[in-house]
C-alpha cells in the first residue's frame, strides 16, 4: 500500500476538520517547524557539520568555502563518498553521527546548540500555536527541538489574551520529567514536552547513542497522550529511532491515535522509509492516516488560523507583525526614475476600481465546516459565495438563497462585515471569487474555481440552446475568434477531446491599486478514469500517462506559432470581453434588496510597463 498517494490530504481540507474539535489533537514538532523562526533546520546543521569536518580533514579555513555553493557542495559530497567517516546521505543517523564527529564532547555540542537557538524568535506559526495552547484548543505539544520559541509564543499569547480565562503552559524536559507526569495524571493541560531536552538542560540528546535512548518517563507520557488524542506531525523527519519506536509502540495499545495521524511534509513522496513503514502499519491497525503536503509551518498555521476562532485579543496577537527573522512578503515600490522610451511592454492586467467594501455576515446554530456549507449551497443552486470570517461567516449574494440552502443548520443574518483584502486573506479570497463570478455573469464564459487559482473558459453552449442564444453567443465571441484565427471551442478531430480557449485569472495589487491579471491558455478535456485506491477503500480519478503526454503535445503545437502579432489582438479581444460594454459587472443577477451584490469596475485597457499606461497614446 502506498500511503503517500492513497492517504494524501490538502492542508485546507484538514483545517476544516481541525476547526471542528481542535482539542482532539496533540502535536509533534521537529526542527523544520523552527525554520521560519531563524533557527537552522536539521538539514542546515548537517550541511554545516559536513563543511566543517571537510575543512578540518583537508586543513582548510571555513572562511575559504561556501557550503551552499553547488561546486563546493559537490566537492564535499565527493569527499565523504570516498571516506568512511559518516553514514550515506539520507541515513536516519546522519545528523547524530555528523554532530558527534564534528564536536566529540557534550559541552561543545551544548555551546553549539545554545548559539543556534539564540537566533530564534517566534514566527507566525508559533504565535498561532501559542494561541491554541493558552486558549485550551491544543492540549499538548511534543518537540525534539531545544529552542524556547513555543513557550515564548505561549507566554506572549497569555499576556495578550484574556488574563482570567487563559491557560498557563507547563514545560517539561529531561531534567524535570515529573511535571509532564503530573499534568497527564491531573489533566491540567496545556503541556509542552521537550523529548531531547531544553537548551538549558544538563542532559541533551544529540549523538547516535543518546538518541537511541529515549527517556522512559517522557516516552510514557508520549505513549499515554497518543492514546487520548490524534497526532499532527510537523517539521519532523523521523530520523531518531527512539521517538519512532515510541510512536510505533502506541499501535500495540487498544486505542491508538483515536483522532488519527496527520503527517505534514513539503514532499510527500520523499518520506523516510521508517516513516512510510510506520504510517502503513498505523493504517493497517485501523488508524486514520493522512499525509498533508505543507510547504512550511507558517503556511499550514495560516490555513488553521483562517478557520479557528480565537478571542479578539488573541486574534489581534496572532495577526500582529512578527519579529522573526524570516521576512514576510512586502509590497515593493514601483520604479519612478526616467527610463528609455523603448521597449514598452504590455501587461496582461486590467485595472480594477474600488473593490467591494462589505459582505453579509451570518452565523449557524449548528456548526459545520466551510466545505459542507459550500456543498449545501451548490446542491441548492444558491446564488451565494461564502468565506470564513474569524468567528462568523461572510457571504456575497442572495440572502434568501443563503437562508433556504442552509435552513437545516439554523442560519442567522447578523448585519455586514467589512472587507479588507490587504489585511485579511479570507476577504481577499471572497473578493477573488466574486470577481470570477462577475466576469462570467451574462457573458458566454464559464468559471472554474480551484484552490490553487481560478480560470475562465469560453462556454461552448448546450445542445438545448435556442437559435437566438446561439446567435447571441456567436456574436459576443466573434472578436475572440477573429483574434485567434480559429475556433475558440469545439472538439479536436484527431484526439476527439473537447477544448476551449480560456484564461487563468488572479487578483493582484501593484502600483497602489488592484488588478485583474489574466493569462491566456487552452483547456483540453482529457479523459479521467475511476480506479481502485491502493488501500482498497473506494476509487479515485486519474489521468492516463499517455493521455497526459498527448495533451501536452497538443497544447504545445497549438501555441507554438502564436507570436506578438497574434498576442496583441488576443489581449484586445479578452479585455473587451471581460470589461463588457460598460466596464461594470456584478456576481449575480438579483432583485433590489436581496442581499449584497457589489458592482465591480474593470478597465478596458491593459497595463503597460510605463507609468503612463492610461495615457491616450497607449490606447
Amino acid at each position: 500500500m502506498n500511503v503517500e498517494k492513497s492517504h494524501r490530504m490538502k492542508a485546507r481540507t484538514f483545517s476544516d476538520v481541525f476547526a471542528l474539535q481542535p482539542e482532539r489533537y496533540a502535536w509533534l514538532l521537529g526542527a523544520g517547524a523552527s525554520a521560519s523562526s531563524g533557527i537552522p533546520t536539521g538539514y542546515d546543521m548537517i550541511t554545516d557539520f559536513k563543511a566543517r569536518i571537510f575543512c578540518r580533514e583537508n586543513k582548510l579555513s571555513p572562511k575559504q568555502i561556501d557550503a551552499t555553493d553547488p561546486l563546493w557542495a559537490q566537492r564535499i559530497a565527493r569527499f565523504f563518498a570516498t571516506q568512511n567517516i559518516l553514514p550515506p546521505p539520507g541515513d536516519p543517523s546522519e545528523y547524530a553521527r555528523a554532530f558527534e564527529v564534528y564536536l566529540p564532547t557534550e559541552a561543545d555540542r551544548r555551546r553549539y546548540i545554545d548559539d543556534k537557538v539564540s537566533l530564534g524568535r517566534p514566527s507566525f506559526a508559533h504565535k498561532v500555536l501559542g494561541a491554541l495552547l493558552v486558549s485550551g484548543k491544543t492540549p499538548c505539544v511534543f518537540t525534539t527541538n531545544f529552542d524556547s520559541v513555543i513557550e515564548t509564543a505561549a507566554t506572549l499569547a497569555r499576556h495578550h489574551g484574556d488574563a482570567n480565562n487563559g491557560k498557563d503552559l507547563t514545560v517539561s524536559a529531561i531534567d524535570d520529567r515529573d511535571r509532564a507526569l503530573r499534568v497527564v495524571e491531573e489533566g491540567t493541560w496545556p503541556l509542552l514536552v521537550k523529548l531531547h531536552g531544553d537548551f538549558r538542560s544538563v542532559e541533551l540528546k544529540n549523538t547516535e547513542a543518546e538518541l537511541a535512548r529515549q527517556d522512559a518517563a517522557l516516552r510514557n507520557v508520549l505513549v499515554d497522550c497518543a492514546q487520548r488524542f490524534g497526532l499532527i506531525v510537523m517539521g519532523y523527519s523521523g530520523r531518531d529511532a527512539s521517538v519512532m519506536a515510541a510512536l510505533e509502540s502506541v499501535l500495540e495499545e487498544a486505542h491508538p491515535y483515536p483522532a488519527g495521524i496527520y503527517w505534514c511534509t513539503p514532499f510527500p513522496s520523499q518520506l523516510l522509509p521508517a516513516v512510510s513503514a510506520f504510517l502503513k502499519r498505523a493504517a493497517a491497525a485501523g488508524v486514520t492516516v493522512h499525509v498533508i503536503e505543507a510547504a512550511t509551518f507558517d503556511e499550514f498555521a495560516g490555513d488553521l488560523n483562517e478557520v479557528v476562532t480565537f478571542s479578539d485579543a488573541l486574534a489581534d496577537f496572532v495577526g500582529a507583525p512578527t519579529s522573526a527573522s524570516a521576512p514576510h512578503a512586502m509590497p515593493m515600490p514601483m520604479p519612478r526614475s526616467e527610463a528609455r522610451e523603448t521597449p514598452v511592454l504590455r501587461c496582461t492586467a486590467l485595472p480594477l476600481g474600488a473593490l467591494p467594501a462589505e459582505a453579509r455576515c451570518f452565523r449557524l446554530a449548528t456548526e459545520i465546516s466551510l466545505t459542507e456549507i459550500r456543498k449545501a449551497l451548490r446542491a441548492a443552486r444558491a446564488r451565494v459565495i461564502v468565506a470564513r470570517a474569524a468567528r462568523d461567516y461572510a457571504a456575497i449574494g442572495s440572502d434568501a438563497d443563503l437562508l433556504a440552502a442552509l435552513a437545516a443548520y439554523g442560519p442567522e443574518l447578523v448585519g455586514t462585515v467589512a472587507l479588507n483584502p490587504q489585511g485579511d486573506s479570507w476577504a481577499r479570497g471572497l473578493i477573488y471569487d466574486a470577481l470570477i463570478y462577475a466576469l462570467c455573469n451574462r457573458r458566454p464564459l464559464m468559471r472554474r474555481l480551484h484552490r490553487n487559482g481560478h480560470s475562465i473558459l469560453v462556454h461552448a453552449g448546450r445542445p438545448e440552446d435556442s437559435a437566438e442564444v446561439v446567435a447571441r453567443r456567436k456574436q459576443a465571441l466573434a472578436p475572440l475568434s477573429e483574434a485567434y484565427g480559429s475556433a475558440v471551442s469545439g472538439r479536436d478531430p484527431g484526439l476527439k477531446w473537447d477544448f476551449a480557449e480560456g484564461i487563468e485569472v488572479r487578483l493582484d495589487q501593484a502600483d497602489g491599486r488592484w488588478w485583474c491579471v489574466f493569462d491566456p491558455m487552452t483547456h483540453l478535456e482529457v479523459p479521467v478514469y475511476e480506479v481502485p485506491r491502493h488501500d482498497g477503500n473506494g476509487t479515485h480519478r486519474v489521468m492516463a500517462p499517455a493521455d497526459r503526454e498527448k495533451a501536452a503535445n497538443w497544447r504545445r503545437e497549438r501555441w507554438v506559432r502564436r507570436y506578438n502579432k497574434q498576442w496583441g489582438p488576443m489581449l484586445d479581444a479578452w479585455s473587451s470581453l471581460l470589461a463588457g460594454p460598460t466596464g461594470r459587472c456584478q456576481p449575480f443577477h438579483l432583485s433590489d434588496g436581496d442581499g449584497i451584490n457589489p458592482t465591480l469596475d474593470i478597465g478596458f485597457k491593459t497595463a503597460w510597463s510605463r507609468p503612463s499606461h492610461t495615457h491616450p497614446s497607449f490606447r
